[in-house]
């Protein structure tokens, strides 16, 4: 080959590399004007029937709500219990709502909720749960407060009231591009300032983390037994930057060695940086929200304070060590806590930033609601007791692309019926897809997570599981996605061997994402 030749097939494949990346004006995009909602429901317990309850549980809910029109949302929303003695019950859910403008600044708000979980079985049974509300709602400049009247009812089970609830509301903007569009490399180029992407960039973190719980003072098992075992605990916790050095978190973890299977936690918080350099961040924050689950009866509000110190292993990655005390403010748990976390650093949304971008690239994300059947599941209850049941989950999955073809998972699962109210599941893992056929609408799937699992007497041992699934992913309109899988569901500690199908709704959509 001359070098006339060797010259042509440089300038080919040089041109080929210059058409891959698009120039990101022709990127179109969309913006969603979603809400996050905080509410409190005080709920009256089945004291009399069961004298040893309090008589009242406070219920806390975080709500992430999408609106479809100008008056009709959904959304998905997590319960759970701050005081009271029902420590432990949390709850996730679907939920489908009205809002209209009854006279200026005021609204009607009305939605209704189905979910699953719980606590204490022998007063939540199967774990089912309906939650209507119907209110009025105050809204200027996107943020809102509002009053309702709530009903909660576990229907297989014995918690039943109605009362009024409370609740505000923040604004949350996700800007988005269409799922075909994901995993594209993008330039900048006399990007007007009126185009869609001109927006500023956000900063955010996802991090997975292993902790260890060292429980202290007159901390108590659900025996009455002294807690003295370290507690061994896999969290995940999601951070989204208002200022280069100020963050919000949402955070959240399972036991999954040191009890049996059953104890978690939800919070959300606020943290610093004092210090930050190319290397290394310095970190303090502050988490309030619930825990519970294998623990003596509390209410379940607890405060989290830690500090801890990142050290960037690249300028997406970060090895992360912390340490910290947890309180329970209505009870008696405490405990000091150490542990390791494995960070990845994301900026999305925009192309305005401080920051020195390279290059943009569209990052291919999907969120899920899935129905999850599980067969012939083994369950324990002391002394001797045990038998098998047939669980149904209502799950929340997120799946997080790493190319055209692989992807990271993450997902939370609650029991809604089987006899098994309180059983809940974490788990994350990475999953294959194949190209799609059939005009794009029909592709196959492998997913393999683990995690931890555990509650209301399912088998698990101390917790840890395993579920590869295969399956195939059929593509409707507008981003949406049905999705149908199968495979097994094993506790190598315990005795659950289960079969499970699953049934999900999805929605995919293209992030944009600066690279450094």
């Amino acid at each position: 080959m001359n070098k006339k030749h060797i010259l042509s097939w440089f300038l080919i494949l040089a041109s080929l590399f210059l058409q891959s990346q698009e120039n990101l004006s022709t990127l179109k995009g969309k913006e969603l004007h979603n809400k996050v909602r905080l509410n409190f429901i005080p709920v009256e317990m089945p004291s009399e029937k069961f004298p040893e309850l309090k008589p009242t549980m406070g219920m806390m809910g975080l709500h992430y709500q999408i609106p479809f029109n100008d008056w009709l949302y959904g959304g998905v929303g997590m319960y759970a219990a701050l005081t009271g003695d029902q420590g432990g019950l949390f709850t996730l859910g679907v939920e489908l709502g009205v809002n209209k403008q009854l006279y200026k600044n005021l609204y009607l708000d009305a939605n209704f909720h189905f979910g699953g979980g719980g606590g204490y079985r022998k007063y939540i049974n199967d774990g089912g749960f309906i939650n209507p509300n119907i209110g009025l709602q105050y809204k200027k400049n996107d943020y809102s407060i509002g009053v309702q009247y709530s009903h909660v009812n576990f229907y297989s089970g014995e918690i039943k009231s109605n009362s009024v609830s409370f609740f505000v509301e923040i604004p949350s903007v996700l800007r988005l591009a269409s799922y075909k569009d994901a995993q594209k490399e993008f330039e900048i180029s006399n990007l007007s300032s009126d185009n869609f992407w001109k927006r500023p960039i956000v900063k955010n973190v996802q991090q997975v983390r292993f902790d260890f719980f060292q429980p202290i003072g007159k901390s108590k098992k659900d025996n009455g037994g002294e807690l003295n075992e370290t507690l061994y605990v896999l969290g995940f916790e999601y951070q989204k930057y208002l200022q280069e050095n100020i963050f919000l978190f949402v955070h959240t973890d399972a036991i999954y060695k040191g009890l049996r299977a059953g104890f978690m936690d939800l919070f959300f918080g606020a943290g610093y940086h004092p210090y930050q350099s190319k290397y290394v961040n310095i970190f303090g924050k502050i988490g309030i929200g619930a825990a519970g689950g294998r623990i003596a009866r509390e209410g379940g509000l607890t405060i989290y304070p830690s500090a801890g110190v990142d050290l960037k292993i690249s300028n997406k990655f970060a090895i992360s060590g912390h340490g910290g005390y947890y309180r329970a403010l209505d009870g008696d748990f405490e405990a000091y806590t150490y542990g390791v976390g494995i960070k990845y650093y994301g900026l999305n949304g925009g192309a305005d930033s401080s920051e020195e971008i390279n290059t943009y690239k569209t990052q291919g994300i999907s969120v899920g609601v899935e129905n999850q059947t599980y067969f012939n599941v083994a369950k324990f209850d002391p002394p001797n007791n045990k038998y098998e049941v047939d669980l149904q989950l209502l799950a929340l999955q997120f799946n997080y692309d790493i190319s055209n073809h692989f992807y990271l998972i993450g997902e939370a699962g609650f029991a809604y019926d089987g006899q098994s109210g309180g059983y809940a599941h974490g788990l994350a893992g990475i999953g294959y897809k194949t190209p799609s056929i059939l005009n794009n609408k029909l592709n196959a799937f492998i997913d393999l997570v683990g995690g931890a699992a555990g509650g209301a007497g399912v088998d698990t041992d101390e917790g840890i599981v395993v579920r590869p699934t295969a399956g195939l992913n059929y593509n409707l309109a507008n981003n949406f996605s049905l999705s149908v899988s199968g495979g097994k569901f094993i506790a190598p500690f315990g005795n659950v061997n289960s079969t499970n199908v699953n049934i999900g709704l999805n929605f995919n959509f293209a992030s944009l994402t600066g690279q450094k």
